[in-house]
């Protein structure tokens, strides 16, 4: 089997039921800003992006009809921007979130975690090296 020369994930969705309320929750969380579109009856607030960075990115996503937030899907793992959980940890409850589980060492090779519920109901993760 030929080995791909790319990672598996090229985009991720997470639904939202106030677009709002969703991107003040994660501009302030983790301190960007994202950019937002409108697409007939598709709402979407794009996270960051770099070409030549490591990893993907992806959007917030209001629909109606096909989009709905939830705690038991895909659970998405978000790298600290700061290097370290904390920083984002600190900001989750301030924002209209919750935190699940608080920052856990997975191992030494991996680094640390924590999970959360965002504002709209949805579970993501957070990683960091320290």
């Amino acid at each position: 089997m030929e080995k791909s020369k790319n990672n598996m994930v090229g985009w991720f969705e997470i639904p939202v039921s106030d677009m709002e309320r969703a991107i003040r929750f994660y501009e302030t969380v983790f301190q960007i800003d994202l950019c937002r579109q409108q697409m007939g009856p598709l709402d979407m607030a794009m996270f960051p992006w770099n070409e030549t960075g490591f990893g993907t990115t992806g959007a917030l996503v209001f629909h109606m009809d096909y989009y709905k937030p939830q705690s038991n899907g895909v659970l998405i793992y978000f790298t600290s921007r700061a290097g370290d959980v904390n920083d984002e940890l600190s900001r989750i409850e301030i924002t209209g979130g919750s935190i699940v589980q608080v920052k856990t060492r997975i191992s030494d090779d991996i680094g640390y975690m924590a999970v959360i519920i965002d504002c709209e109901g949805n579970r993501i993760a957070l990683h960091s090296r320290a």
